[in-house]
């Protein structure tokens, strides 16, 4: 039996795709989701164990039954505002979890580790363009659990655990572009999400926090990255440690922005009609400019992405919103 991968999280929104993407592609696929935010209809290969990460004796077992030589770690709280609200609920589950996890991945002698991080361990960069080796300045617990997963791996590996590539997302957006599944997370806060509720009268209004940023039109610019590029990201990440690469941490973006006032625009040339907006104070920590150098996934991996267009990106978030097969 081919030794298979174990995937946290992966009924959530990335998770879920990167499943999608390993199962079409033959893999043996392993999902351990709480569906505390995820949904079981989102997981389309492979069996789904609802339970946590820090579960120390189910994730023991599930990693001994299935026999588990990668983990790809997606299971996580994930909202900015929150974290700073409840931090401790963002340091139990991201990063004592993920301790968890990792004792038992080491205990089981788990050879790779692809890890969701994120654009937050930086921060604030200067210039707004952030290189894998721009300093570690998370600005909110969100950003600083996960910077503190990346430690605990770093120092596993060196200790001779498990190989990782720990790849930093920036802005994540778009769905299936076969509507299979998409973004259902509730209460979402991401741009793009909030903009298609808004779109098909799930949500009255959006709401632009900031218009006075030194950008070309006063939003903030961010650089999103269609989710089905990010998912082979992760597939690229897998096969670039099966190989015997050395472990990684890679900036996951396109390599260029959009401001806000850049996406509304694309919603309402799309939809033909205009978007509720309301315009609001700067948000605290809001950076107003955070584009990746995403060059060296390209140069390591040979990444290409087939989706880096800001229509495609709206369309296919536009289309899951209008005909999702659950959540909202």
């Amino acid at each position: 039996m081919a030794n298979g991968i174990l995937v946290t999280g992966g009924a959530g929104y990335i998770g879920s795709h990167v499943v999608r993407q390993l199962g079409d592609a033959g893999e043996r696929v392993v999902t351990l989701d709480n569906l505390s935010t995820g949904f079981a209809a989102a997981v389309t290969h492979g069996e789904l164990i609802v339970g946590d990460t820090g579960d120390r004796e189910l994730v023991q077992k599930v990693l001994a039954e299935h026999e588990i030589d990668t983990i790809m770690h997606f299971a996580a709280h994930t909202i900015v505002p929150e974290s700073v609200s409840d931090p401790l609920k963002y340091y139990r589950n991201n990063t004592c979890a993920t301790r968890n996890l990792l004792q038992c991945a080491s205990e089981a002698g788990v050879k790779h580790i692809v890890f969701s991080s994120t654009a937050a361990v930086y921060g604030m960069p200067p210039g707004g363009i952030a290189r894998e080796d721009s300093p570690n300045a998370p600005i909110n617990p969100y950003g600083t659990s996960k910077l503190m997963s990346e430690w605990m791996l770093r120092d596993l590996a060196a200790a001779g655990g498990p190989r990782y590539v720990a790849l930093r997302y920036f802005n994540v957006a778009g769905s299936d572009p076969e509507g299979r599944i998409g973004q259902s997370t509730p209460q979402a806060t991401l741009l793009i999400k909030v903009a298609a509720e808004v779109a098909t009268g799930k949500r009255e209004a959006l709401t632009i926090f900031g218009t006075d940023y030194d950008t070309p039109d006063g939003t903030g610019v961010r650089d999103y990255i269609h989710v089905e590029d990010l998912a082979t990201a992760h597939l690229d990440a897998l096969a670039w440690l099966r190989d015997g690469g050395a472990s990684q941490v890679l900036n996951c973006g396109y390599g260029h922005g959009y401001s806000v006032r850049e996406v509304v625009q694309a919603f309402e040339r799309i939809t033909g009609e205009p978007l509720q907006v309301r315009e609001a104070e700067r948000r605290a920590g809001d950076p107003p400019t955070l584009v990746a150098d995403a060059r060296r996934i390209r140069e390591l991996f040979g990444w290409t992405p087939q989706h880096d267009d800001l229509d495609r990106i709206v369309s296919s978030s536009l289309a899951w919103e209008r005909a999702p097969k659950y959540g909202r």
